[in-house]
């Protein structure tokens, strides 16, 4: 069974008595009415500290929250410089095993089909496809490691592909780290239709290990790796883009007074620019990437 079950999938259970009025805003507005199988699209942030996590990331990236009256349920629209890029769901701290976290949504075109592939491919359904109104039909899952994700499949198009990069603290990249890699892309390259390419990757201590890359065409959509410690569960890792390495220091020295922790320190990548992992107040990991203006766009995997 997969290791997490929380307040999220309450929220979309009041979604599925609510007879078709529940509604959430469209993930964006700027479409051209075509779906993305595979790209990530949504990010949720499942908190047990909704207060302290509003103040933790306003005061990093700047970001906004705006409140939903949802039935009662605690939601929040997560904006930067009035563009929606997640959202923020309170949880009931009292409740055990059910830890804060970040839960990435991946683009399908169809959510049935999905969640069939997902169950054939060894996968788990926590919840069934289930609609959101004008954020379109959800359904929760998790893959043959316990890896937790949610689909969506929206009713006017994906977000847009730019080819400029992310404004600084949004959304950048995503990696699933897993102890089956071979299995993990499998999985995931069964759900989405994507293609799966290997690529070497420099490990924390020197030595090498193999990633999937999830390409669609030329566009790497997200990568697959090993845990970087055996103890770690299997878990989707969402990049926010900082714009240099002095962002980086500035933020890592600010987490701390913030409410939150830094897991990972700064560390360079071989391929370009520096990562960290941090914490907010309630825990829930985000790993902070540099990328400069004057770099590429990473469609050819170079994170």
């Amino acid at each position: 069974m997969v290791r997490l079950v929380f307040i999220w999938l309450a929220l979309l259970g009041l979604a599925a008595c609510a007879g078709g009025t529940f509604n959430l805003p469209a993930v964006s507005t700027d479409t051209d009415g075509q779906r993305s199988a595979g790209k990530f699209i949504w990010h949720d942030l499942i908190t047990e500290d909704p207060d302290g996590s509003r103040a933790f990331y306003s005061s990093l990236f700047g970001w906004e929250f705006r409140s939903l009256n949802l039935l009662g349920a605690s939601y929040w629209v997560i904006e930067l410089d009035g563009v929606p890029l997640g959202g923020m769901v309170a949880r009931d701290a009292e409740k055990p095993g059910n830890p804060s976290q970040w839960v990435s949504v991946i683009s399908v075109d169809d959510p049935d089909a999905a969640v069939a592939t997902a169950r054939a491919a060894g996968g788990t359904v926590l919840r069934e496809p289930v609609s959101l109104g004008e954020r379109g039909t959800i359904a929760v899952l998790g893959d043959g490691q316990k890896g937790l994700f949610a689909t969506l499949t929206t009713p006017h198009g994906d977000p847009r592909d730019r080819d400029t990069l992310p404004k600084e603290g949004r959304f950048f990249w995503h990696e699933l780290w897993t102890p089956d890699v071979a299995a993990a892309g499998s999985f995931y390259q069964q759900l989405t239709g994507l293609e799966l390419r290997s690529k070497d990757l420099v490990t924390r201590d020197g030595g090498t290990t193999t990633a999937q890359i999830l390409y669609d065409g030329e566009r790497a959509r997200a990568a697959i790796r090993s845990l970087p410690d055996p103890a770690m569960p299997t878990m989707w890792m969402p990049y926010l883009r900082l714009g240099s390495e002095a962002r980086l220091a500035e933020l890592l020295e600010a987490v701390p007074q913030a409410g939150g922790k830094v897991l990972i320190p700064a560390l360079e990548r071989p391929l370009g620019g520096y990562v960290a992992v941090i914490a907010g107040p309630s825990g829930a990991p985000v790993a902070l990437q540099t990328w400069t203006d004057d770099q590429p766009l990473p469609r050819e995997q170079k994170l």
